[in-house]
Order: C-alpha cells, then structure tokens, then sequence
C-alpha cells in the first residue's frame, strides 16, 4: 500500500510515496508559474503518477492562506496567482481521501509522529525559507483555525511603523525581515548606515546592495566578515523576538526550525536566537533546535495526514 505525501512550496514542489514505516520515494520540481492555478494540481498529478499508479490517500501540506472548505490555495503573497485548486482535482483523478493543511501545521505534525518531537504534545514548529511560518501542537491538538490558517507567525507583526513592507501589504511582519525572499531588503535598509563597501560581502555582490542575496550574506558571514555577521546578527534579534512570542502564546516544551534559510546556515541562524530570545520571555524557556528531519519534514507531516486520512 502506497500513500502519497505533497509539500508546496513558494519555490517547489516535493512528492513523496511513502507508508507507517515512512518516506520511500520522493521527487522535486521547481512549481509550474506558467501555467496558471490548473497548473500547480496538473503537475502535482504527474508527479504522482511518476511515483505509484493509484494511492490509496493522499496528504498535503502547503503554503497559505489555504481554504479548508474547498481545499484551495488562496492570495498567497508568494505566487503570481490566487485560488489554487488543490484538493478537488486530485480527489476527482485518484478516486482516494486528500486532506490538506498548511505546510507547517504539517511540518508540526511530522515532527510528531517521526522526529524530535515524538512523545511532546506542546510542540511548534517554525520555517525560515522563502516565506517564513509556524505550527503549532497544543495539548496533543494540531491548531488548525476556521479556515486552516491559524499560527501564521510570518505575519506577526514586529514593527507596526516600519518601512519595509511584507509581502501580504501590511508593514513590519516577521516574514518582511527574517524570509530568505526578504532578507535582502532588510540588508540594503542596514546598510544605509554602515561603511561596508571594504567587506567581503561588497565583495561578492560587486559593491551594489542591490545585488546582494541571503545566499550572499551568509557566505560571508560563514567566512567571518564584520558587515555579513552584524546583519546575521540583526536578524537573529528579530527572529528571537518572533520565538519569544511564540514561547509566549502557545507555551511549548520543544521549537524546532526547519525550511532552507536555517537548515543551510544553522548555527548563523540558532545561535543568535538563544542568544536574544531569554529578554523577550514571561514563559519558561523550551528547548529550541533545528529539525531532525530537515527539508522532508513537511513530507513527513503530509505522509502522517495521508495515513490519517485513509
């Protein structure tokens, strides 16, 4: 017996056959922008079919704001289109159960069920990739919300009269500063006030802010530039404030981090959070750490959906 694991992302999409023992197969492509919103649920279907003939359920985790009630991908600040059909056209073509839920209430629950949080029933789960999100476990209960978009931490809001504005249109969210998309931008506002042009990372983007990149930035801090690691250094403080907040409202024993900002540069990205993340707490502090089961934890997560579903 095959089911079928699907993870969305704002950059690609990652297909999983799998069972109770966990992921056999799984497959990666950069997600179809051409093609409009069909596009997403044919190349999903393709890639299915590259895996296993007929499934006998299927999980998805994806990128939001998702619609519950019709299963839908809908004004995502991450894709050139809005209302993404996801679950009707799977359900019409494979003839199984498709459940769907946020990418990271299914990265929550794959750490759960397989990784470092097997056995904690208050338990959150944060990515910093192109977007940044969290889920959230809570006395042994996913938190989900009316519409499937509840601990949208991204979208906390850390400055209220910032400049840089998010993604969704409102000003000062965590994803603005902290998304491997954003990261750039907070950079040149810095930078305004710091002689860089002499550093490494001026270096690597050819002296124009314009041109640095989060990929920039951190290979230069892994190389010990002064101007890379106080930018590192300055995001760390807005993602220890982001935890903190998280510590505060959902009171958890574990945090785990996890998509491709944190999992390439882990130690530039945790150790700053302990660092800052003590002055902004009333709750006691629970172990923070980076996923175990790295980028397939939403795989993971959607597996655990499937298998529920059937």
């Amino acid at each position: 017996m095959s089911f079928i694991a699907v993870d969305i992302g704002a950059t690609k999409i990652r297909v999983a056959s799998g069972n109770r023992e966990g992921i056999e197969e799984k497959i990666t492509e950069t997600t179809d922008r051409m093609n409009g919103p069909e596009g997403v649920p044919l190349q999903i279907t393709r890639m299915i079919r590259e895996l296993v003939d007929q499934p006998e359920a299927v999980g998805v985790g994806s990128i939001g704001p998702i619609d519950l009630e019709t299963g839908m991908i809908t004004n995502t600040p991450n894709y050139p289109f809005n209302e993404i059909p996801v679950v009707k056209p799977l359900k019409q073509e494979f003839k199984v159960p498709v459940k769907i839920v946020n990418d990271c209430t299914a990265g929550v629950l794959g750490e759960h069920v397989y990784g470092a949080g097997k056995g904690i029933y208050n338990l959150f789960y944060v990515t910093l990739s192109t977007g940044l999100g969290g889920g959230a476990m809570v006395d042994g209960h996913l938190l989900v919300g009316k519409d499937g978009n509840a601990v949208e931490v991204g979208h906390l809001t850390i400055y209220p009269d910032s400049e840089i504005m998010c993604g969704c249109g409102a000003p000062g969210h965590w994803e603005a500063y902290s998304s491997g998309k954003n990261i750039p931008r907070f950079a040149q506002m810095l930078l305004r006030s710091k002689k860089w042009h002499n550093s490494l990372l001026a270096v690597l983007c050819g002296g124009d802010a314009k041109a640095i990149t989060t990929e920039t930035i951190f290979d230069a801090a892994k190389q010990g530039d002064e101007a890379a690691l106080w930018i590192v250094d300055e995001i760390g403080k807005i993602n220890a404030v982001g935890v903190a907040d998280i510590v505060n409202a959902y009171d958890p024993e574990l945090i785990t981090i996890g998509g491709s900002v944190a999992l390439n540069n882990p130690d530039l990205i945790l150790t700053p959070i302990q660092r800052y993340v003590a002055g902004h707490v009333i709750n006691r502090l629970p172990e923070i750490m980076i996923t175990p089961l790295g980028g397939d934890i939403v795989l993971y997560g959607a597996l655990a959906l499937a298998l529920d579903a059937e």
